[in-house]
């Protein structure tokens, strides 16, 4: 009996449908390549999106990781108007000489304190004491020349009396006793224009020995030799100009000069408190009152600064002429108050201190990771700081920046495409 099963699988095989491509060779078809991958795509998408979400919504650490906080704490502020100075004393004399010569000799050096009264310098005073000598001589001249005009004038108004009896007994003629009289009347006029010559040379006197003491010079004021502008053995010639020997300052009290911008300098008040820190002790502040703003203004680069004076005492001598000055004038102030970074504030209506405050709003960052936006408000502010008066507490903490990354972009700024 012939063998059906070998005739009909053929039959079957040719008969069947072609296999789908991606089959096996056993037959079963492969599933479609991105239909394999799909799936986990899609999971790890799904996962990311769930983290994103828990990281924006939940968590316990989702708020310190989307949000720059800083806490609000009690401290001190101050608004203040910063400027350059330089130290200068509040009284001082430039020592010169009126009088022209050699120095002959210096009696002070730098760093010298001196009284009131003191012998600073000598010059030589050789042609002034011959001056002094000569007018003088001149007086005692013009007292001899006197003498003798006072006999002449004794002598001829003896003359014009003898002749005024005689021609009242009519022993002389008219012309006798007009010459007696003229006689007199000129003897009387030389003994004057003696007497005014010798007023002159008095006068003269008196000059010279003025200059011949100036060639002694003595210290004006108390205080201290800060410096010395001639040598021994100069020169000087005080005809053209003054020459200056020494600068002798008080330096119990200090000026600080502060040049002020145009900006700032609106901001100043007479009175107002100012103190200022030194390169050598930036630790330690000396404090005064503003003096005064002078109106006159300096140009340097193109920048108009103003110099503002206030005066610091300095009784240990701690501060010295020239010192540079890093100086603040306090506009407002506010000690042991609660205070916030001004970052941390939006909307800010103007205020300038606790007696005139403003307004603005914060937002709080709650314990549970809730945001609170609260009104409140501000007292003194600076660049960095501000005063809160009310709105909130001690220890709370306000969002001063967000950390996210995906946040939108600045306007005129465009996001880098994705493809």
């Amino acid at each position: 009996m012939p063998d059906t099963r070998t005739e009909i699988e053929p039959r079957l095989r040719e008969a069947a449908p072609s296999p789908l491509p991606g089959s096996t060779k056993t037959g079963r078809a492969k599933p479609p390549r991105r239909r394999r991958f799909l799936l986990p795509a899609l999971l790890v998408l799904g996962l990311a999106a769930a983290g994103g979400a828990w990281l924006r919504w939940g968590g316990a650490g989702a708020p310190d990781q989307l949000w720059l906080t800083a806490t609000a704490e009690r401290g001190d502020i101050e608004d203040a108007i910063t400027a350059l100075g330089t130290l200068q004393p509040l009284s001082y004399v430039d020592v010169g000489t009126q009088v022209s010569g050699q120095l002959k000799t210096l009696h002070v050096a730098i760093g010298d304190r001196v009284k009131a009264g003191d012998l600073l310098a000598e010059i030589d005073p050789t042609v002034y004491q011959t001056r002094v000598e000569a007018d003088r001589a001149q007086i005692a001249n013009l007292a001899a020349q006197r003498a003798e005009k006072e006999a002449q004038l004794l002598l001829a108004r003896q003359q014009a009396e003898r002749q005024r009896s005689l021609k009242a007994s009519r022993a002389t003629s008219d012309d006798a006793l007009q010459v007696a009289e003229a006689a007199f009347v000129a003897a009387q006029a030389q003994l004057d224009s003696i007497d005014a010559q010798t007023r002159q040379i008095q006068s003269t006197l008196k000059g010279d020995e003025a200059n011949l003491g100036y060639t002694k010079i003595y210290a004006p004021i108390d205080g201290t030799v800060v410096s010395q502008s001639a040598r021994r053995g100069q020169t000087l010639n005080a005809n053209q100009s003054a020459p200056i020997i020494v600068q002798v300052a008080d330096l119990a009290t200090m000026t600080v000069e502060a040049q002020v911008s145009e900006a700032d300098v609106s901001r100043l008040r007479l009175g107002m408190t100012a103190y200022f820190t030194t390169l050598g002790m930036p630790e330690k502040r000396w404090y005064g009152a503003l003096r005064q703003v002078q109106p006159t203004p300096e140009v340097v680069n193109n920048v108009v600064l103003y110099n503002a004076l206030f005066d610091v005492p300095n009784q240990d001598g701690t501060l010295m002429t020239q010192m540079t000055a890093q100086v603040f004038f306090v506009s407002a102030a506010a000690q042991d108050t609660l205070l916030v970074p001004v970052t941390a504030l939006s909307g800010l209506s103007p205020g300038t201190s606790s007696a005139a405050p403003g307004r603005a709003t914060v937002r709080v960052l709650k314990p549970s990771g809730s945001v609170e936006t609260r009104t409140v408000t501000v007292g003194v502010t600076n660049r960095a700081q501000a005063e809160i008066l009310s709105g909130l507490e001690p220890g709370e903490q306000v969002i001063t920046g967000s950390r996210r990354q995906d946040a939108a972009p600045a306007p005129g700024q465009n996001r880098r495409p994705r493809f």
